[in-house]
Order: C-alpha cells, then structure tokens, then sequence
C-alpha cells in the first residue's frame, strides 16, 4: 500500500469548513462576515471558495478570477485564518485549467462508478480488504461491528474500483503540478443514483489507500434528494444512520488506513437542507467529528432578495430576469436535470411577477416556509438562471456595487443565520455533549 502522505502546509481544513460558492465573486466580505460572527460563538469554520468547471463555462470567468476575488475579500476583511479554493467536482480532462489557481481539488470520480475494472486490480482490492480488517471489524464509538462478507466486498470492489483508480490518476496530475505546494483533497462520490454502504465505503478509502490518495474530505451519495437550493427530501432518521455510520467508518479508515486525523465527510448540495441539519448537528456534538458542507449557490439567490429588496431598477432587473427565466425553462434546467423538481404550474408567470413589490418578490424567493408566498419551483427555476445574469454583464455587476449593503447583509444573514449557527456545533455544546455521553 502507498503511503498517505500529506502535501506540506501549515494552513489546515480544520473540524469544520464550508464550501462557499460565490458566483459572481462580490460576496466574499459578506460571506466572512458571517463566519467571523459565528467565531464569537464558539463556531471555527474555515471557508473555502468554490466553483466548477461547468459553472466558469456559463458564466464566462476562469479560476483566476476566483481566486482574484477571494484574495480581494480576504484583504479587505482583514481575514488571517486559513481559506482555501476548490477545484470542484473537476475530472482529468479539465482539471489542468485549475492547477495554479486551487488549493482545494475536488475529485469527481462518480462517471467511473460501475465501470469495468482491472480484474486483477479488483482482487487486490478485495484482498487489502480482508487483510486490514477482517470479516467484521468493529464501528469505532458505536457498539456496532461492519459485516465484510465476501461477496459484499468483491462487488463494492468491482463496483468502485475504476473509480477509486481515476481518483488516483487526477491526484497524480495534481501532485506532479503542484509539488510542495499544499493542498487539500475531496473524492465525490455523490453525483451517482445509489447511496453508497458503510461497506462500499471502507472499501472505496482502502483503494484510495491503496493509491496513495490521502484525501481530507470524502463526498459519498446519501439517501434522499438534495435538489439545488430547497430543503432536503427524504427521511431525516435515516440519513441520521447513514451519516453516523459514514462517520464510524471515516474513524475507522483513520485508524488503520493511515489517513490524517482530518479525513471528515463532505454533503454537497447541502445547502438549505433543513430538515438534516438538526440530526448533523446533533451527531458532531457527540461525536466530536468534523464535517464539509457545501452551499454552493443559495449566494447568488440572496444577491437577488438583496436587489428586489433594493426597489427601483435593481429590482425592475429581477422581473426581467425572471421573465427570461420562464422562456427558457428548459435550457437552464437540463445541466441540472438530476438535481431539480419544477412543477412548471406552480410557476408565476411573468405578468404576476411583474406586478410584484420588492417585498413580494423576495418572499416568493427566500427559503422560510413559514411565508405563505415562499415558492420552492420559483427558488429553483432562479437558482440556475445565474446565466442570464452573467449575460448582464456590467449591467448586473453595477447593480450589485449600487446596492451593495442591502444585498450584503442578506448574504450574511443567510449564511451566518441559515446555514453556520444551524448545522455547526459550537466547542463548547460540542464538550457538553461529549461529556454527558460518556457519563450515560
């Protein structure tokens, strides 16, 4: 097995760190400002800006923007902890445009899951397996032992295989780029259709050991949908186990896999998912794990609530945005087909719209169901209309330098308000917590 060893950097990801997506590049001072405010509760979350290479082709920008952009912010907020900047969901055939900008790779392995492996590959895969553990290794901090039988192993093997291979393969373009410039690693396995097993998880970590892939966070696929800036939908007491056991095995991976301390799971699509942050919440504090959420684009929605909220012409903008956005439906849904469900009936149309006072507006958009005019088919139809706002151009990027403090502080409400303080336990719940578990 190849050693797991660390790219040399004194910046760490911390227990907890947020994948703050920030499409336009004008909210990064308002997206610190919330973390700076959690940092008063007790709440140490490290940022790190992401964006796609689907994202950078639709809106026309390329990673040194971001990175620009996320320098700016840093500066200018006078920020002096760790950031970071993530190549997201990248694969070989692209990751090269992001090597000098990112520090932060996010290999996205999922088009390989299921693909034809290297027989011999796969038997070696299925031997390390039982080898390092045996037939039922114990679940650390569970009372609770992982059936390894054999044919569960060779089919998370053949299953996995060429996939846990391709991490390899990226990393190594990385690696031979980068040299002893520090990075960090996330394997995605979530864009896929089946929720990965506990044991499709340990044997997805003994090839990436196996590889020499120390990754830092993993992104396996949970049950439920977590559809593009709406709440989570599924059963919340069952992705409760499947996050606790995922946990149990990132513990056990540490401990005879030779990952660092660090090695946390990653949600993505995480933003908004209400519905598990409270179970998320609850499991960090007693376990003392750490955890990568990514909010990705709900930043760009809030840029819109700021701008209705504005009146005037930034908010004649949003209409005709939204006017654009119903003719075009189809087109700004199909990269995001998997991740989306928009009942077109439930759609205003545009005329409504357009008779629509800022307050209204920003009400149809803003995730609290508890408005009785907060409308998710509105939410999700804007959320991947970020394109014609790139379209804008100037046009849209004067708007938000115009009204900069009303959409500011509807970023940092939502991040700080919605996200941080909701999903993220504070140090000293987190001792609490531990303690009264171990008393009980």
């Amino acid at each position: 097995m190849k050693e797991l060893k660390q790219t040399a950097t004194a910046r760490t990801l911390g227990r907890f760190s947020i994948g703050i997506g920030d499409r336009f590049g004008f909210e990064g001072v308002a997206q610190l400002a919330a973390l700076t405010a959690a940092r008063q509760d007790g709440i140490v979350v490290t940022p790190v800006w992401n964006k796609s290479n689907r994202e950078h082709n639709l809106i026309g920008t390329c990673p040194a923007d971001t990175r620009a952009a996320a320098d700016a912010a840093v500066r200018a907020a006078g920020w002096r902890d760790p950031y970071w900047l993530d190549a997201d969901h990248i694969s070989l055939g692209n990751v090269d445009r992001f090597l000098d900008a990112c520090d932060f790779f996010t290999l996205d392995v999922a088009e390989q899951i299921g693909q034809a492996c290297e027989p011999a590959a796969s038997e070696a895969l299925v031997q390390r397996v039982k080898k390092q553990f045996g037939s039922e290794p114990a679940l650390p901090g569970t009372g609770e032992t992982l059936a390894l039988g054999d044919a569960s192993v060779q089919a998370a093997a053949g299953k996995y295989g060429a996939a846990v291979a391709e991490a390899g393969r990226i990393f190594r373009r990385i690696q031979a780029h980068r040299g002893d410039r520090g990075f960090r690693v996330e394997v995605s396995l979530d864009e896929t259709d089946i929720p990965q097993s506990p044991q499709d998880l340990l044997v997805i970590l003994t090839g990436l050991a196996m590889e020499g892939v120390p990754a830092d966070t993993l992104a396996p696929r949970f049950s439920g949908r977590f559809n593009k800036g709406v709440d989570y939908v599924g059963d919340p007491r069952r992705f409760a186990r499947e996050f606790a056991l995922d946990l149990a095995v990132l513990a056990l991976a540490r401990q005879q896999l030779g990952f660092g301390d660090g090695l946390k799971l990653s949600v993505h699509s995480g933003s908004d998912k209400f519905a598990i942050y409270g179970p998320i919440r609850e499991i960090l504090a007693r376990t003392g794990a750490g955890l990568h959420l990514k909010t990705a684009g709900t930043t760009w929605l809030e840029e819109l609530v700021g701008l209705a909220l504005a009146g005037g012409d930034a908010l004649a903008f949003a209409k005709d945005l939204w006017r654009q956005a119903v003719a075009r439906r189809e087109e700004l849904s199909r990269p995001y087909a998997t991740v989306l469900d928009i009942d077109p009936s439930r759609l205003p149309t545009p005329e409504e719209v357009a008779a629509w006072d800022g307050p209204r507006f920003a009400a149809a958009l803003r995730h609290d169901t508890r408005c009785p005019h907060y409308n998710p088919h509105f939410r999700q139809l804007l959320h991947v209309a970020f394109r014609i706002a790139a379209e804008a151009g100037n046009a849209f990027h004067r708007l938000l330098r115009d009204h900069r403090t009303t959409i500011a502080r509807e970023v940092t409400l939502n991040l700080l308000e919605r996200h941080v303080r909701r999903v993220f336990p504070s140090a000293r719940e987190t001792a609490l917590k531990s303690d009264s578990t171990t008393q009980s």
